[in-house]
């Protein structure tokens, strides 16, 4: 009975000095799941699209003074959009899909007094993939599609995430990626 008691107080302890940690500090490892509103992607009129969902990695790499960490990670979106069309007995659909594939840096600063706050900014340098895909109802061999105006790219962004607990909390983020405004969950590796 003493050697449980003892090990529930020293769970204890260790949650009570995790919980009031630095939000994100040196070492720290998250992964990040998101959906974008609005987006830069597709500068046409749409029928359908799915929104932008973003998957991230990041660790705290470089103390930078007493005023925060700088983190090193990865990213990768995806966004789809497609336009179908019909004319009589003629019907056609295009569609775009858009991978964003990148390398991210942030500075995540620690000048707040609440610990469960997360304020970042920072850039990413990406390769964007765009395949585009038609086919209608003619018969004809489809002669449109393939991967065309893949481009790299360079991102700013700023975000804040809040810790509801020790290791999960929700995330927002503005800047070019998949979408201007990403919303979700991040887990505290």
């Amino acid at each position: 009975m003493k050697k449980a008691i003892l090990i529930l107080f020293a769970l204890l302890l260790f949650n009570i000095e995790k919980s009031f940690s630095q939000a994100f500090d040196i070492d720290t490892k998250v992964v990040a799941v998101g959906v974008g509103l609005g987006s830069s992607l597709g500068s046409f009129n749409y029928s359908s699209q799915i929104p932008g969902i973003s998957l991230q990695y990041e660790q705290g790499m470089w103390n930078a003074g007493d005023v925060g960490v700088i983190s090193l990670g990865g990213y990768v979106g995806y966004k789809s959009f497609s336009y179908r069309t019909a004319s009589g007995n003629f019907e056609a659909t295009s569609k775009w899909n858009y991978t964003i594939v990148g390398v991210r840096s942030a500075f995540h600063y620690h000048g707040l007094e609440n610990d469960k706050i997360d304020l970042f900014g920072g850039a990413m340098l990406s390769y964007n993939i765009l395949n585009y895909s038609y086919s209608d109802n003619t018969g004809m061999p489809n002669m449109g599609g393939g991967n065309f105006g893949s481009t790299a790219g360079l991102t700013l962004y700023v975000g804040g995430r809040y810790f509801f607990s020790p290791n999960l909390a929700a995330f927002a983020e503005l800047g070019y990626g998949v979408s201007y405004l990403n919303l979700g969950v991040v887990f505290k590796l």
